[in-house]
């Protein structure tokens, strides 16, 4: 049985309807699966950790509790760091949308997006300076003259050598978009 909550890997018809009795209708929800690179980055960050932890326990048992206390405090902050990224994406409930990054998360009630849509440009690739041309999901504010905010792209941890799978997040951002605007 696959494991298909909070992901989009159902038609979004079927996403709102929920077999659980309990489902909290209101939850943020990420429209899409976390990527195979970014799942696989943040197993190689917690097997660092697992190591920065271990050693940890060896200056502890030496004797210098001071040192393995910052020790274990490094590895707390990686193991954080992992569980961040493996957070960060796209996420949407009838309040708004949410672009939750490494170290800043921003939400727009649904009011005040005037339009989300795909566009071709330049992207940057995997959060790098460096741009390639490519696909991004843009979120247009609505109100006077301003920039708009890409979303998702296809050069992400994400998205990286899966356009079908940005397709289908970029459809299901777009379908809730186009259900909750005023």
């Amino acid at each position: 049985m696959p494991l298909s909550f909070l992901t989009a890997d159902r038609t979004f018809e079927a996403a709102s309807e929920s077999a659980l009795p309990y489902d909290d209708r209101d939850r943020w929800r990420r429209p899409y699966r976390p990527g195979p690179w970014r799942v696989g980055v943040a197993a190689l960050v917690l097997m660092v950790a697992s190591f920065v932890l271990f050693a940890a326990v060896l200056i502890a048992l030496t004797g210098s509790s001071s040192s393995a206390v910052a020790v274990l405090g490094l590895g707390l902050v990686v193991i954080a760091g992992a569980l961040r990224l493996l957070r960060m994406g796209v996420w949407v409930s009838p309040r708004g949308v949410r672009q939750v990054r490494l170290l800043m998360t921003r939400t727009v009630p649904w009011a005040r997006v005037g339009s989300v849509r795909t566009v071709q440009q330049p992207v940057r690739w995997l959060g790098l300076p460096r741009t390639v041309q490519g696909q991004a999901l843009v979120r247009v504010p609505a109100g006077p003259a301003q920039d708009s905010v890409p979303l998702l792209t296809t050069h992400t941890l994400d998205f990286l050598n899966r356009p079908a799978a940005f397709d289908r997040a970029a459809d299901t951002v777009e379908a809730w978009a186009a259900e909750r605007r005023p």
